[in-house]
């Protein structure tokens, strides 16, 4: 069914509709500008390495940004796709924050099956209210003063629990990511107290626990969304707000997702190489001894 209609009370929406498809492109623009930045190290760090899971989970997070962002702009099955392809990329992004963690507890099996079940349960939680919202959203094209726009119509009552549950657990999950990342970093820097070590800490926090920090920050400013005051309202500072959480999430999604790997492989290549140049230096391995590779598993 097609709505016509040219009533200016929908001028709104019109212009809501046109500056989300504005930001979706300027997203757009700012991954493949993040692409060809780090296309050297990507040849170098990844297509250059022995693949492994984490490899395939790069490449298919790097490089779902354009189905994404493309049935974003499209009319047809878009809320489905979009939402799909949320839950699937954060799960991986969320395998790829387990591979670190795994790493930085000392490959503590442990660790590593709490780890898992917790995501494993986000996910399919996810997975099962994602299909429950769409399956209560049906799509319909409305041409509105004469421009083609999407409109979604909802036909059960649950579906803002249903989202606000989707957009809560994931946040949660990499919020919960930093904190054993913040703690296991600064418990092996108590241990460790060795002056000589100062300057490591930089490159590590960068490493390590940067990205993360930036992740958390990501989800408490989507969390902020979920406000009645915003999520309701048209004012343009609400609408400015909406369009910075939609950006960042997927900046969040594609650029920092990929980095999670990027960071931490170009780290350990230039351990590597230090150590083969004699260069006399400390790293953290979260064990009291390393032998350094030229291999990477992360």
């Amino acid at each position: 069914m097609t709505i016509v209609t040219n009533d200016p009370g929908w001028w709104p929406f019109i212009a809501f509709f046109r500056s989300s498809s504005y930001v979706e492109v300027a997203a757009f623009v700012a991954i493949i500008y993040d692409w060809a930045l780090m296309f050297g190290q990507e040849v170098e760090l990844v297509w250059g390495k022995r693949w492994s899971l984490v490899t395939l989970i790069y490449l298919s997070v790097r490089y779902a940004a354009m189905p994404y962002i493309g049935f974003g702009i499209l009319c047809h099955i878009t809320y489905l796709a979009t939402n799909w392809m949320f839950v699937v990329v954060n799960s991986m992004a969320g395998v790829m924050m387990i591979v670190r963690l795994y790493a930085m507890y000392q490959r503590s099996r442990k660790i590593l099956v709490f780890l898992i079940m917790i995501l494993l349960a986000i996910s399919i939680t996810c997975g099962v209210f994602s299909e429950r919202e769409t399956s209560q959203i049906s799509e319909e094209e409305a041409i509105l003063s004469g421009i083609h726009q999407c409109s979604y119509s909802i036909t059960g009552e649950e579906t803002q629990i249903t989202y606000t549950m989707v957009v809560v657990l994931y946040p949660a999950w990499q919020v919960f990511a930093l904190f054993l990342t913040v703690w296991i970093v600064v418990k092996h820097f108590r241990e460790l107290r060795r002056p000589s070590t100062g300057w490591i800490i930089g490159g590590w926090f960068a490493v390590l626990v940067q990205p993360h920090v930036i992740y958390a920050a990501v989800s408490c400013l989507v969390l902020g969304s979920l406000s009645p005051k915003i999520s309701s309202s048209l004012s343009e500072g609400a609408l400015f707000y909406g369009y910075l959480v939609e950006i960042a999430t997927i900046l969040q999604m594609f650029v920092l997702g990929p980095r999670l790997v990027l960071g931490i492989r170009e780290y350990h290549a230039k351990l590597v190489a230090d150590s083969d140049a004699g260069t006399n230096i400390t790293t953290i391995a979260f064990r009291e001894h390393i032998h350094l590779s030229t291999d990477s598993s992360v």
